[in-house]
Protein backbone atom coordinates (compact mmCIF):
# COMPACT_ATOMS: atom_id res chain seq x y z
CA UNK A 1 0.00 0.00 0.00
CA UNK A 2 1.40 3.40 -0.94
CA UNK A 3 2.22 6.06 1.62
CA UNK A 4 -0.46 8.29 0.13
CA UNK A 5 -3.23 5.70 0.51
CA UNK A 6 -2.06 4.92 4.04
CA UNK A 7 -2.27 8.61 5.00
CA UNK A 8 -5.76 8.77 3.47
CA UNK A 9 -6.90 5.73 5.50
CA UNK A 10 -5.51 7.17 8.72
CA UNK A 11 -7.24 10.53 8.11
CA UNK A 12 -10.48 8.79 7.32
CA UNK A 13 -10.30 6.73 10.54
CA UNK A 14 -9.57 9.91 12.51
CA UNK A 15 -12.65 11.62 11.05
CA UNK A 16 -14.84 8.59 11.87
CA UNK A 17 -13.39 8.45 15.39
CA UNK A 18 -14.05 12.14 15.98
CA UNK A 19 -17.66 11.82 14.76
CA UNK A 20 -18.26 8.80 17.02
CA UNK A 21 -16.71 10.60 20.01
CA UNK A 22 -18.79 13.74 19.41
CA UNK A 23 -21.97 11.64 19.27
CA UNK A 24 -21.05 9.83 22.50
CA UNK A 25 -20.33 13.12 24.26
CA UNK A 26 -23.51 14.76 22.92
CA UNK A 27 -25.57 11.88 24.28
CA UNK A 28 -24.03 12.46 27.72
CA UNK A 29 -23.76 16.27 27.75
CA UNK A 30 -26.67 18.23 26.24
CA UNK A 31 -26.45 21.92 25.40
CA UNK A 32 -27.65 24.40 22.82
CA UNK A 33 -27.38 28.12 22.07
CA UNK A 34 -30.31 30.50 22.36
CA UNK A 35 -30.23 33.93 20.71
CA UNK A 36 -33.96 34.70 21.08
CA UNK A 37 -34.78 38.02 22.80
CA UNK A 38 -36.49 36.55 25.88
CA UNK A 39 -34.42 33.33 25.96
CA UNK A 40 -37.49 31.34 24.98
CA UNK A 41 -35.47 28.19 24.34
CA UNK A 42 -33.39 28.34 27.54
CA UNK A 43 -34.78 26.70 30.66
CA UNK A 44 -35.26 29.19 33.49
CA UNK A 45 -33.73 28.91 36.96
CA UNK A 46 -37.25 28.30 38.29
CA UNK A 47 -37.61 25.17 36.15
CA UNK A 48 -34.14 23.94 37.13
CA UNK A 49 -35.03 24.37 40.80
CA UNK A 50 -38.29 22.44 40.36
CA UNK A 51 -36.53 19.57 38.60
CA UNK A 52 -33.73 19.33 41.15
CA UNK A 53 -36.22 18.96 44.03
CA UNK A 54 -38.40 16.19 42.61
CA UNK A 55 -39.54 13.91 45.45
CA UNK A 56 -40.41 11.07 43.05
CA UNK A 57 -39.80 10.11 39.41
CA UNK A 58 -42.01 11.85 36.84
CA UNK A 59 -43.52 10.33 33.70
CA UNK A 60 -44.64 12.56 30.84
CA UNK A 61 -46.84 11.04 28.16
CA UNK A 62 -47.15 13.32 25.15
CA UNK A 63 -50.21 12.61 22.99
CA UNK A 64 -49.34 14.09 19.61
CA UNK A 65 -50.74 13.25 16.22
CA UNK A 66 -48.38 12.71 13.30
CA UNK A 67 -48.40 14.37 9.87
CA UNK A 68 -49.19 17.70 11.48
CA UNK A 69 -49.03 21.07 9.65
CA UNK A 70 -45.66 22.85 9.97
CA UNK A 71 -46.63 25.14 12.89
CA UNK A 72 -47.94 22.25 15.00
CA UNK A 73 -45.09 19.99 13.97
CA UNK A 74 -42.69 22.67 15.15
CA UNK A 75 -44.46 22.69 18.53
CA UNK A 76 -44.13 18.91 18.75
CA UNK A 77 -40.41 19.10 18.02
CA UNK A 78 -39.89 21.91 20.54
CA UNK A 79 -41.76 19.96 23.19
CA UNK A 80 -39.63 16.89 22.54
CA UNK A 81 -36.42 18.92 22.75
CA UNK A 82 -37.66 20.42 26.02
CA UNK A 83 -38.34 16.96 27.44
CA UNK A 84 -34.81 15.90 26.49
CA UNK A 85 -33.46 18.81 28.56
CA UNK A 86 -35.80 18.08 31.46
CA UNK A 87 -34.69 14.44 31.49
CA UNK A 88 -31.01 15.41 31.36
CA UNK A 89 -31.40 17.82 34.30
CA UNK A 90 -33.10 15.16 36.43
CA UNK A 91 -30.49 12.53 35.48
CA UNK A 92 -33.20 10.23 34.21
CA UNK A 93 -35.67 11.00 37.02
CA UNK A 94 -38.05 12.23 34.33
CA UNK A 95 -39.01 9.84 31.53
CA UNK A 96 -41.25 10.51 28.57
CA UNK A 97 -42.92 8.85 25.64
CA UNK A 98 -44.80 10.06 22.57
CA UNK A 99 -48.12 8.45 21.66
CA UNK A 100 -50.11 8.93 18.44
CA UNK A 101 -53.79 8.54 19.41
CA UNK A 102 -54.83 8.51 15.73
CA UNK A 103 -53.28 5.07 15.34
CA UNK A 104 -56.19 3.22 16.96
CA UNK A 105 -59.56 3.68 18.63
CA UNK A 106 -58.12 2.31 21.89
CA UNK A 107 -55.51 5.07 22.04
CA UNK A 108 -58.12 7.73 21.20
CA UNK A 109 -60.30 6.40 23.98
CA UNK A 110 -57.34 6.42 26.38
CA UNK A 111 -56.57 10.06 25.53
CA UNK A 112 -60.23 11.05 26.01
CA UNK A 113 -60.45 9.31 29.38
CA UNK A 114 -57.38 11.25 30.56
CA UNK A 115 -58.96 14.58 29.61
CA UNK A 116 -57.16 15.16 26.32
CA UNK A 117 -59.78 16.11 23.72
CA UNK A 118 -58.89 16.32 20.02
CA UNK A 119 -58.73 19.69 18.30
CA UNK A 120 -59.84 20.32 14.74
CA UNK A 121 -57.10 21.86 12.64
CA UNK A 122 -57.06 22.80 8.99
CA UNK A 123 -54.58 21.02 6.72
CA UNK A 124 -53.91 21.33 3.00
CA UNK A 125 -53.66 18.18 0.92
CA UNK A 126 -53.24 18.22 -2.87
CA UNK A 127 -54.38 21.86 -3.09
CA UNK A 128 -57.47 21.11 -1.01
CA UNK A 129 -58.27 22.09 2.55
CA UNK A 130 -59.66 19.57 4.98
CA UNK A 131 -60.27 19.25 8.72
CA UNK A 132 -58.04 16.95 10.79
CA UNK A 133 -58.67 15.56 14.27
CA UNK A 134 -55.37 16.21 16.03
CA UNK A 135 -54.03 15.66 19.54
CA UNK A 136 -51.53 18.08 21.04
CA UNK A 137 -51.60 17.40 24.78
CA UNK A 138 -49.77 15.60 27.53
CA UNK A 139 -50.17 14.05 30.96
CA UNK A 140 -47.69 14.42 33.81
CA UNK A 141 -47.67 11.63 36.37
CA UNK A 142 -45.96 11.33 39.74
CA UNK A 143 -46.85 8.32 41.84
CA UNK A 144 -50.62 7.97 41.73
CA UNK A 145 -51.21 11.67 40.96
CA UNK A 146 -51.66 13.07 37.47
CA UNK A 147 -51.89 16.53 35.90
CA UNK A 148 -53.27 17.07 32.41
CA UNK A 149 -52.08 19.61 29.84
CA UNK A 150 -54.93 19.48 27.28
CA UNK A 151 -53.08 21.62 24.73
CA UNK A 152 -49.36 22.23 24.36
CA UNK A 153 -49.05 25.90 23.36
CA UNK A 154 -46.53 26.46 20.53
CA UNK A 155 -44.95 29.54 22.12
CA UNK A 156 -43.07 30.79 25.17
CA UNK A 157 -45.70 29.40 27.57
CA UNK A 158 -44.79 25.78 26.74
CA UNK A 159 -42.20 25.64 29.51
CA UNK A 160 -44.62 27.20 31.99
CA UNK A 161 -47.35 24.66 31.19
CA UNK A 162 -45.00 21.74 31.81
CA UNK A 163 -43.11 23.13 34.81
CA UNK A 164 -46.26 24.27 36.63
CA UNK A 165 -47.82 20.82 36.16
CA UNK A 166 -44.71 19.20 37.66
CA UNK A 167 -44.61 21.78 40.47
CA UNK A 168 -48.24 21.13 41.34
CA UNK A 169 -47.51 17.43 41.76
CA UNK A 170 -44.25 18.00 43.65
CA UNK A 171 -45.63 20.37 46.31
CA UNK A 172 -46.26 18.34 49.45
CA UNK A 173 -47.93 20.98 51.66
CA UNK A 174 -49.45 24.13 50.20
CA UNK A 175 -49.57 27.32 52.32
CA UNK A 176 -53.08 28.49 53.17
CA UNK A 177 -53.92 32.09 52.28
CA UNK A 178 -56.81 34.07 53.73
CA UNK A 179 -59.12 35.87 51.28
CA UNK A 180 -60.72 38.69 53.27
CA UNK A 181 -64.52 38.93 53.04
CA UNK A 182 -67.29 40.95 54.64
CA UNK A 183 -66.96 44.36 52.92
CA UNK A 184 -68.58 43.65 49.55
CA UNK A 185 -65.55 41.79 48.17
CA UNK A 186 -66.11 39.36 45.28
CA UNK A 187 -66.40 35.67 46.16
CA UNK A 188 -63.53 33.34 45.26
CA UNK A 189 -65.31 31.92 42.15
CA UNK A 190 -65.39 35.46 40.72
CA UNK A 191 -61.60 35.37 40.47
CA UNK A 192 -61.60 32.19 38.40
CA UNK A 193 -58.39 32.83 36.43
CA UNK A 194 -56.43 33.92 39.50
CA UNK A 195 -57.64 30.96 41.54
CA UNK A 196 -56.73 28.52 38.77
CA UNK A 197 -53.22 29.95 38.65
CA UNK A 198 -52.75 30.09 42.41
CA UNK A 199 -53.95 26.52 42.91
CA UNK A 200 -50.51 25.36 41.74
CA UNK A 201 -48.84 26.55 44.94
CA UNK A 202 -51.51 27.68 47.41
CA UNK A 203 -54.80 26.89 49.09
CA UNK A 204 -57.01 29.97 49.35
CA UNK A 205 -59.82 30.19 51.90
CA UNK A 206 -62.39 32.94 52.59
CA UNK A 207 -61.72 34.78 55.86
CA UNK A 208 -64.22 37.03 57.68
CA UNK A 209 -62.51 39.49 60.01
CA UNK A 210 -65.72 40.05 61.98
CA UNK A 211 -65.97 36.40 62.92
CA UNK A 212 -62.55 35.56 64.35
CA UNK A 213 -59.46 36.49 66.29
CA UNK A 214 -56.20 37.62 64.76
CA UNK A 215 -54.84 34.57 62.89
CA UNK A 216 -51.34 33.27 63.37
CA UNK A 217 -48.79 33.65 60.61
CA UNK A 218 -48.35 29.87 60.60
CA UNK A 219 -52.06 29.48 59.86
CA UNK A 220 -52.30 32.26 57.24
CA UNK A 221 -48.84 33.45 56.10
CA UNK A 222 -50.54 36.00 53.82
CA UNK A 223 -53.91 37.73 53.47
CA UNK A 224 -55.45 38.93 50.21
CA UNK A 225 -57.84 41.89 50.23
CA UNK A 226 -59.39 42.37 46.80
CA UNK A 227 -61.94 44.99 45.80
CA UNK A 228 -63.72 45.90 49.05
CA UNK A 229 -66.78 48.01 48.21
CA UNK A 230 -68.35 48.89 51.60
CA UNK A 231 -67.11 51.15 54.37
CA UNK A 232 -64.60 49.39 56.61
CA UNK A 233 -64.81 49.75 60.42
CA UNK A 234 -61.67 51.05 62.11
CA UNK A 235 -61.36 47.96 64.27
CA UNK A 236 -60.99 45.84 61.14
CA UNK A 237 -57.93 47.90 60.25
CA UNK A 238 -56.67 47.45 63.83
CA UNK A 239 -57.13 43.71 63.33
CA UNK A 240 -54.86 43.79 60.27
CA UNK A 241 -52.32 45.96 62.11
CA UNK A 242 -52.07 43.22 64.74
CA UNK A 243 -51.72 40.60 62.01
CA UNK A 244 -48.92 42.57 60.31
CA UNK A 245 -47.18 43.11 63.67
CA UNK A 246 -46.81 39.32 63.89
CA UNK A 247 -45.09 39.17 60.51
CA UNK A 248 -48.19 38.61 58.38
CA UNK A 249 -48.05 39.62 54.71
CA UNK A 250 -50.85 41.53 52.96
CA UNK A 251 -51.96 42.23 49.38
CA UNK A 252 -54.43 45.10 48.92
CA UNK A 253 -56.17 45.81 45.60
CA UNK A 254 -58.92 48.42 45.90
CA UNK A 255 -60.73 51.11 43.90
CA UNK A 256 -59.94 54.69 44.99
CA UNK A 257 -62.11 55.83 42.04
CA UNK A 258 -65.72 54.92 41.28
CA UNK A 259 -65.99 54.70 37.50
CA UNK A 260 -69.53 54.75 36.11
CA UNK A 261 -69.80 53.38 32.56
CA UNK A 262 -73.48 54.38 32.38
CA UNK A 263 -73.11 58.08 33.13
CA UNK A 264 -69.41 58.08 32.13
CA UNK A 265 -68.39 59.77 35.34
CA UNK A 266 -65.44 59.15 37.68
CA UNK A 267 -65.77 60.17 41.33
CA UNK A 268 -63.58 59.59 44.40
CA UNK A 269 -64.37 56.57 46.57
CA UNK A 270 -63.96 56.64 50.34
CA UNK A 271 -64.27 53.37 52.25
CA UNK A 272 -61.54 54.24 54.79
CA UNK A 273 -58.74 52.46 52.94
CA UNK A 274 -56.79 55.57 51.97
CA UNK A 275 -56.58 56.87 55.57
CA UNK A 276 -55.36 53.48 56.80
CA UNK A 277 -52.70 53.21 54.09
CA UNK A 278 -51.50 56.70 55.01
CA UNK A 279 -50.60 55.32 58.46
CA UNK A 280 -48.00 53.23 56.63
CA UNK A 281 -46.77 56.25 54.67
CA UNK A 282 -48.51 55.32 51.41
CA UNK A 283 -50.51 58.20 49.96
CA UNK A 284 -53.21 57.51 47.37
CA UNK A 285 -53.80 60.76 45.51
CA UNK A 286 -57.35 61.90 44.70
CA UNK A 287 -56.85 61.80 40.96
CA UNK A 288 -57.47 59.68 37.88
CA UNK A 289 -54.47 58.39 35.94
CA UNK A 290 -54.66 58.30 32.14
CA UNK A 291 -52.19 56.86 29.66
CA UNK A 292 -51.64 57.16 25.92
CA UNK A 293 -50.97 53.40 25.88
CA UNK A 294 -54.38 52.12 26.81
CA UNK A 295 -57.22 49.69 26.24
CA UNK A 296 -60.26 50.38 24.08
CA UNK A 297 -64.02 50.52 24.48
CA UNK A 298 -66.36 48.94 21.95
CA UNK A 299 -69.03 51.50 21.08
CA UNK A 300 -72.06 51.31 18.83
CA UNK A 301 -71.96 54.13 16.30
CA UNK A 302 -74.51 55.19 13.70
CA UNK A 303 -73.77 56.58 10.27
CA UNK A 304 -76.84 57.23 8.17
CA UNK A 305 -78.96 54.09 8.17
CA UNK A 306 -76.09 51.87 9.35
CA UNK A 307 -75.06 50.94 12.89
CA UNK A 308 -71.64 49.45 13.49
CA UNK A 309 -69.30 48.67 16.40
CA UNK A 310 -65.97 50.43 16.66
CA UNK A 311 -63.10 50.25 19.14
CA UNK A 312 -62.32 53.63 20.67
CA UNK A 313 -59.05 54.13 22.63
CA UNK A 314 -59.92 54.81 26.26
CA UNK A 315 -56.98 56.39 28.17
CA UNK A 316 -58.73 55.73 31.49
CA UNK A 317 -57.74 52.05 31.00
CA UNK A 318 -53.91 52.24 31.13
CA UNK A 319 -52.10 49.31 29.52
CA UNK A 320 -48.81 49.12 31.36
CA UNK A 321 -45.47 47.41 30.98
CA UNK A 322 -43.69 46.03 34.02
CA UNK A 323 -40.73 47.75 35.64
CA UNK A 324 -37.43 46.25 34.56
CA UNK A 325 -35.78 44.42 37.43
CA UNK A 326 -38.94 44.17 39.52
CA UNK A 327 -39.53 40.62 40.84
CA UNK A 328 -43.27 41.23 40.54
CA UNK A 329 -43.73 42.94 37.18
CA UNK A 330 -40.39 42.72 35.36
CA UNK A 331 -40.96 41.18 31.93
CA UNK A 332 -44.72 41.72 31.85
CA UNK A 333 -45.95 43.73 28.88
CA UNK A 334 -49.67 44.36 29.13
CA UNK A 335 -51.17 44.81 32.60
CA UNK A 336 -54.45 46.71 32.25
CA UNK A 337 -55.86 48.74 35.15
CA UNK A 338 -59.28 50.40 35.24
CA UNK A 339 -59.50 53.96 36.65
CA UNK A 340 -56.33 53.82 38.80
CA UNK A 341 -54.99 56.60 41.02
CA UNK A 342 -51.46 57.74 41.74
CA UNK A 343 -49.62 56.11 44.65
CA UNK A 344 -46.84 57.93 46.52
CA UNK A 345 -44.78 57.33 49.64
CA UNK A 346 -44.25 59.83 52.46
CA UNK A 347 -43.41 57.46 55.30
CA UNK A 348 -40.40 56.24 57.27
CA UNK A 349 -37.29 55.93 55.14
CA UNK A 350 -36.34 52.86 57.16
CA UNK A 351 -38.96 50.98 55.15
CA UNK A 352 -38.42 49.99 51.53
CA UNK A 353 -41.03 51.42 49.15
CA UNK A 354 -40.71 50.25 45.56
CA UNK A 355 -43.01 50.99 42.61
CA UNK A 356 -43.97 47.70 40.95
CA UNK A 357 -46.20 49.09 38.19
CA UNK A 358 -46.25 52.48 36.52
CA UNK A 359 -47.59 54.15 33.41
CA UNK A 360 -45.78 54.87 30.16
CA UNK A 361 -43.78 57.95 29.23
CA UNK A 362 -46.99 59.58 27.89
CA UNK A 363 -49.39 59.78 30.83
CA UNK A 364 -51.18 62.25 33.09
CA UNK A 365 -53.21 62.52 36.32
CA UNK A 366 -56.61 64.28 36.16
CA UNK A 367 -58.40 65.78 39.19
CA UNK A 368 -61.62 64.20 40.47
CA UNK A 369 -64.51 64.22 39.76
CA UNK A 370 -63.99 63.74 36.02
CA UNK A 371 -66.35 63.33 33.08
CA UNK A 372 -65.24 60.40 30.92
CA UNK A 373 -65.51 61.85 27.43
CA UNK A 374 -65.33 58.98 24.94
CA UNK A 375 -65.43 61.41 22.00
CA UNK A 376 -62.41 63.39 23.14
CA UNK A 377 -59.55 63.48 20.63
CA UNK A 378 -56.46 62.96 22.75
CA UNK A 379 -53.04 64.20 21.57
CA UNK A 380 -49.58 63.73 23.00
CA UNK A 381 -49.80 67.28 24.36
CA UNK A 382 -52.44 65.99 26.83
CA UNK A 383 -49.86 63.73 28.47
CA UNK A 384 -47.44 65.92 30.42
CA UNK A 385 -46.19 63.33 32.92
CA UNK A 386 -44.45 59.99 32.76
CA UNK A 387 -44.14 56.79 34.79
CA UNK A 388 -46.86 57.47 37.37
CA UNK A 389 -46.87 54.77 40.06
CA UNK A 390 -50.17 52.90 40.41
CA UNK A 391 -48.96 49.87 42.41
CA UNK A 392 -46.11 49.49 44.89
CA UNK A 393 -44.58 47.23 47.51
CA UNK A 394 -43.56 48.08 51.07
CA UNK A 395 -41.29 45.99 53.27
CA UNK A 396 -39.52 46.30 56.59
CA UNK A 397 -40.38 46.24 60.29
CA UNK A 398 -43.79 47.77 59.56
CA UNK A 399 -45.28 47.19 63.03
CA UNK A 400 -42.16 46.11 64.85
CA UNK A 401 -41.81 42.83 62.96
CA UNK A 402 -40.54 42.28 59.42
CA UNK A 403 -43.44 42.17 56.99
CA UNK A 404 -44.38 42.89 53.38
CA UNK A 405 -47.28 44.60 51.64
CA UNK A 406 -48.32 45.13 48.03
CA UNK A 407 -50.87 47.85 47.23
CA UNK A 408 -52.66 48.20 43.88
CA UNK A 409 -54.95 51.10 43.05
CA UNK A 410 -57.42 49.00 41.07
CA UNK A 411 -59.57 46.33 42.66
CA UNK A 412 -61.17 45.08 39.45
CA UNK A 413 -58.12 44.17 37.37
CA UNK A 414 -58.04 40.53 38.56
CA UNK A 415 -61.81 39.96 38.92
CA UNK A 416 -63.63 37.96 36.24
CA UNK A 417 -67.04 38.56 37.80
CA UNK A 418 -70.03 36.26 38.36
CA UNK A 419 -70.11 33.20 36.15
CA UNK A 420 -73.00 34.51 34.03
CA UNK A 421 -71.18 37.81 33.39
CA UNK A 422 -67.56 36.63 33.62
CA UNK A 423 -65.05 38.45 31.42
CA UNK A 424 -61.74 37.14 30.14
CA UNK A 425 -58.84 39.11 31.63
CA UNK A 426 -55.47 40.12 30.24
CA UNK A 427 -53.04 37.21 30.85
CA UNK A 428 -50.55 39.63 32.36
CA UNK A 429 -53.16 40.84 34.86
CA UNK A 430 -53.24 37.31 36.27
CA UNK A 431 -49.46 36.98 36.15
CA UNK A 432 -49.03 40.30 37.97
CA UNK A 433 -51.42 39.32 40.77
CA UNK A 434 -49.91 35.86 41.36
CA UNK A 435 -46.35 37.21 41.12
CA UNK A 436 -47.22 39.66 43.91
CA UNK A 437 -48.43 36.79 46.10
CA UNK A 438 -45.24 34.84 45.40
CA UNK A 439 -43.17 37.88 46.36
CA UNK A 440 -45.09 38.34 49.60
CA UNK A 441 -44.13 34.80 50.62
CA UNK A 442 -40.49 35.07 49.48
CA UNK A 443 -41.18 32.43 46.84
CA UNK A 444 -39.79 33.16 43.39
CA UNK A 445 -41.58 29.98 42.30
CA UNK A 446 -42.79 30.31 38.74
CA UNK A 447 -42.42 34.10 38.50
CA UNK A 448 -39.71 33.96 35.84
CA UNK A 449 -41.83 31.67 33.69
CA UNK A 450 -45.01 33.73 33.99
CA UNK A 451 -43.10 36.85 33.01
CA UNK A 452 -41.86 35.13 29.81
CA UNK A 453 -45.22 33.77 28.67
CA UNK A 454 -46.85 36.77 27.03
CA UNK A 455 -44.93 39.15 24.82
CA UNK A 456 -46.61 42.25 23.47
CA UNK A 457 -44.68 44.52 21.15
CA UNK A 458 -46.58 47.82 20.94
CA UNK A 459 -45.62 50.54 18.51
CA UNK A 460 -44.07 53.48 20.33
CA UNK A 461 -46.15 56.65 20.28
CA UNK A 462 -44.78 59.59 18.30
CA UNK A 463 -45.65 63.22 17.69
CA UNK A 464 -48.09 64.01 14.88
CA UNK A 465 -45.42 66.05 13.09
CA UNK A 466 -42.93 63.15 13.24
CA UNK A 467 -45.58 60.75 11.95
CA UNK A 468 -46.36 63.06 9.02
CA UNK A 469 -42.67 63.50 8.21
CA UNK A 470 -42.09 59.74 8.18
CA UNK A 471 -45.19 59.21 6.05
CA UNK A 472 -43.96 61.59 3.34
CA UNK A 473 -40.42 60.28 3.66
CA UNK A 474 -41.68 56.74 3.14
CA UNK A 475 -43.45 57.87 -0.03
CA UNK A 476 -40.87 60.27 -1.46
CA UNK A 477 -37.61 58.46 -0.61
CA UNK A 478 -38.12 55.49 -3.02
CA UNK A 479 -39.21 57.90 -5.77
CA UNK A 480 -36.14 60.06 -5.12
CA UNK A 481 -33.82 57.03 -5.25
CA UNK A 482 -35.31 55.93 -8.60
CA UNK A 483 -34.93 59.46 -10.01
CA UNK A 484 -31.34 59.68 -8.74
CA UNK A 485 -30.40 56.34 -10.35
CA UNK A 486 -32.08 57.46 -13.59
CA UNK A 487 -30.17 60.76 -13.54
CA UNK A 488 -26.84 58.99 -12.97
CA UNK A 489 -27.48 56.56 -15.83
CA UNK A 490 -28.59 59.45 -18.07
CA UNK A 491 -25.33 61.29 -17.36
CA UNK A 492 -23.30 58.14 -18.00
CA UNK A 493 -24.97 57.54 -21.36
CA UNK A 494 -24.64 61.20 -22.29
CA UNK A 495 -20.90 61.09 -21.54
CA UNK A 496 -20.56 57.91 -23.61
CA UNK A 497 -22.34 59.51 -26.59
CA UNK A 498 -20.01 62.50 -26.43
CA UNK A 499 -16.99 60.22 -26.45
CA UNK A 500 -18.31 58.31 -29.46
CA UNK A 501 -18.81 61.56 -31.40
CA UNK A 502 -15.13 62.48 -31.04
CA UNK A 503 -12.90 61.82 -34.10
CA UNK A 504 -10.23 59.90 -32.16
CA UNK A 505 -12.79 57.58 -30.39
CA UNK A 506 -11.79 53.93 -30.43
CA UNK A 507 -13.94 51.02 -29.10
CA UNK A 508 -10.88 48.79 -28.57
Amino acid sequence: MSRRSTRFSVNWLLVVGIVVMVNLLSARFYTRFDWSENKQFTLSNATKGILQDLPEPVTVRAYFSEDLPPDFLRARNQFKEMLVEYSALTRGNLVYEFINPNESEELEKEAGEKGLPPVMIEVREKDRKKQMRAYLGATVEMGEEMEVIPFIPPDGSMEYALSSAIKKLAVQEKPTLGFIQGHGEPALPELAQVMAEMSVLYDVQPYWIAGGTVPSVEQYPAMLWVNPADSIPQWHFDFLDDYISKGGRLLVAFNPVDGDFVQFLATPSDIGMKDWLRSYGMVVEQNLVVDNRCGALTLQQTQGLFTYASNVPFPYLPLMQGIQGSPISGGLDAVMFQFPSELKYEGDTAFIFEPVLHTSAQSHALPLPQVLDVQRQWTLADYTREHITVAASLSGALRGHYSRMVVMTDGDFAVNGPREQARQLQPDNINFFVNAVDWLLDDDGLVQLRNRMVQSRPIDAMEDGTRTTLKFLNFLLPVGIVLLIGLIRFQQRRSLRKKRMQADYSNS
